[in-house]
């Protein structure tokens, strides 16, 4: 029932900015709450109200090609996956900077891998705001040689 609610609002508040012929900006806001421990690189919930949503399926480190970058180097198929990321989004008229959820899979995720994914990540995300995070440690992709798959969700105006 909520949810209903929730989506009436949000039709509402469309054809409201439509009838008075401008777009509606999508207001998002980035909370942590303070009854658990701050996060470090995430944020605990990102409120979206308005806007479009752009909803990424998982990329991995292929190339154009469709080739995996970077065999057995997490970082180089790290800095693919966010490439990867970054094309779909500004194909959809969307930048890393809209993103406001990401999810992780990692394959035999350990301390290294987490420090080079965090290092991959800074170089795409607004750090300001980082967006709601979720990260897994999994046994294996859908290709052997594919170490990281991560999907996104961006809203835009």
């Amino acid at each position: 029932m909520r949810i209903l609610w929730v989506a009436m609002l949000a039709a509402a508040s469309t054809l409201s900015a439509a009838a008075q012929g401008t777009k509606a900006q999508p207001q998002v806001t980035f909370q942590n709450s303070p009854e658990i421990a701050s996060p470090a690189g995430y944020t605990h919930a990102v409120v979206v109200n308005g806007g479009k949503m752009i909803f990424v399926s998982g990329q991995v480190g292929l190339n154009k090609q469709g080739e995996m970058v970077g065999k057995n180097d997490f970082h180089a198929q790290a800095a693919q996956v966010f490439q990867n990321l970054k094309s779909v989004l500004v194909a959809a008229g969307a930048t890393p900077k809209d993103i406001v959820k990401l999810n992780y899979l990692v394959v035999g995720l350990n301390h290294d891998k987490l420090v080079a994914l965090r290092d991959v990540r800074d170089q795409f995300i607004d750090k300001e705001h980082p967006p709601a995070s979720t990260l897994a440690g999994v046994r294996a992709l859908f290709r052997e040689d594919a170490m990281l798959e991560v999907e996104a969700v961006a809203v835009i105006p």
